[in-house]
């Protein structure tokens, strides 16, 4: 079974003119030297981190019977915060307890990767990847973690530097079954 997860479009030469205008607005000079090419820099940075690419994630029948949990660990995720457009960067560790649909390793990380893209709040990227996974698999139980450090915070406001913020979605027996999530929760800690 596929689906394609398909990205927005865009227009960067009008993202680019807003970035100048914005630039403007808050006083920065953009004719400045080594400012002329910022707003087109600008755009094109924000496309990237907005723009999920596409993929198409491909399942296949657990044709061995495969009923232990799998798990992709520190799977890497840059985002932006829907409330400021700054960054927040971490780790999530995705896992499920197959039932007659497999993925393909590699697409864990895809899958975490396209809902990363566009304007986020960590606990819908969460949540959104874990109902992903549920609806294409229909597996007997998923568990995602994230762990993030929101620039928002950072950089801005309570400045609260390096800390982390941790979300978690667990779904069928990762939720309901006592030992099934606490294999879960101690696997994606590294134990």
């Amino acid at each position: 079974m596929t689906v394609t997860l398909r990205r927005p479009s865009r227009d960067l030469l009008a993202a680019e003119h807003a970035a100048a205008e914005f630039m403007t607005a808050l006083g920065i000079d953009v004719t400045a030297e080594g400012m002329a090419d910022t707003p087109a820099r600008m755009a094109r940075a924000y496309a990237e981190m907005l723009t999920p690419p596409e993929f198409t994630p491909t399942t296949f029948d657990n044709d061995h019977g495969y009923d232990e949990l799998v798990l992709a660990r520190s799977i890497p995720i840059r985002s932006v915060c829907e409330h400021h457009l700054l960054p927040f960067v971490g780790v999530a560790h995705v896992g499920y307890l197959p039932g007659h649909r497999i993925l393909g390793l590699s697409k864990l990380a895809r899958v975490v990767e396209h809902f990363a893209h566009g304007p986020q709040v960590q606990e819908r990227l969460t949540r959104q990847v874990a109902d992903w996974l549920d609806q294409q698999l229909r597996p007997r139980g998923v568990g995602v973690v994230i762990e993030a450090e929101h620039l928002c915070m950072s950089l801005r406001g309570v400045r609260a530097v390096g800390a982390r913020t941790v979300t978690s979605t667990l779904l069928g027996a990762l939720r309901v079954d006592p030992g099934s999530r606490a294999e879960f929760l101690a696997m994606a800690k590294g134990h």
